[in-house]
């Protein structure tokens, strides 16, 4: 047992950050049933672990457990949730880290899993058909909807091949899911899809607006010396060749994109791959 441990944490401590999520979920989910059943045999009524760490739709028992807006992203319902989430997670988080790094990975899951969270609160706040139901939510899919909208924003060209199909784009497999999520909604899991596309518009507008804010601090002029001479001479040559370095970017990341959709990311040398992974890190 004391190998077994040991191999288990080796593994966690060098394994990669989809690896640790991964693990996480999985040792949440085992201490979730170990408790739950202990709980059972003692005579308890439902499991208070799971239900101190799951995210409720009333705001008021929210505000109790504030921390449930992240926890929930951990937990699962039963065995088929937490696989099926899993497996997402490792082929579309794996193929997420091979454009960006671990930490937006880890950033996209939480905030993907924060929003999602949100959604389902103030979606069952405001619309009268969800008012009066006493709902929690679980599961990892809101974070993983963010890095799977996240990563087709980035490159919705790119194909994944499946077995007895073939070649699908990413945009084609992200409107399938978010179009179920929409589809659904009226089903038994209306939080759970409404998580979904809570954790999709992040992964969206993460990646769509990423550089588009800038924050200057204002009272950075109040301390600037001021030069006693005024000059009407403006340079453009700087500008100009910004714009242009910018656009020979843009042009040699959509020609790295266009053989990635043709040919798969494997195809791609060394000095690209590196390219690419250097642009994803901005």
């Amino acid at each position: 047992m004391k190998d077994i441990i040991a191999q288990l944490k080796h593994k966690y401590q060098t394994g990669s950050l989809v690896e640790k999520l991964i693990f996480v979920n999985i040792g949440l989910f085992i201490l979730t049933y170990f408790i739950g059943n202990l709980g059972w045999l003692m005579g308890s009524q439902g499991n208070v672990f799971f239900e101190w760490l799951a995210l409720p739709a009333d705001l008021n028992s929210f505000i109790t457990r504030p921390w449930t807006l992240v926890t929930y992203g951990f937990m699962h319902s039963g065995f088929i949730h937490i696989l099926f989430n899993l497996i997402y997670l490792f082929y579309i988080g794996n193929l997420f880290t091979d454009y960006f790094i671990p930490k937006k990975l880890l950033n996209f899951y939480l905030m993907g899993t924060i929003f999602g969270g949100i959604l389902f609160m103030v979606s069952y706040s405001y619309f009268p058909a969800l008012q009066q139901q006493n709902a929690t939510l679980v599961g990892a899919s809101s974070g993983i909807m963010a890095i799977l909208i996240g990563l087709t924003t980035y490159m919705p060209n790119y194909q994944l091949k499946f077995r007895f199909i073939g070649y699908v784009k990413l945009w084609v497999i992200a409107l399938i899911f978010v179009g179920l999520d929409l589809i659904n909604l009226a089903d038994n899991n209306t939080g759970g899809h409404l998580a979904h596309l809570g954790g999709a518009a992040y992964g969206f507008l993460a990646i769509y607006y990423q550089n588009s804010f800038k924050i200057k601090n204002p009272l950075g002029n109040l301390f600037k010396k001021k030069s006693p001479l005024k000059t009407s001479y403006k340079s453009t040559t700087r500008k100009t060749n910004k714009q242009a370095n910018s656009q020979d970017t843009q042009q040699k990341i959509n020609s790295i994109l266009d053989k990635i959709s043709k040919s798969g990311y494997d195809s791609l040398s060394k000095a690209e791959k590196d390219f690419l992974f250097q642009q994803g890190k901005k």
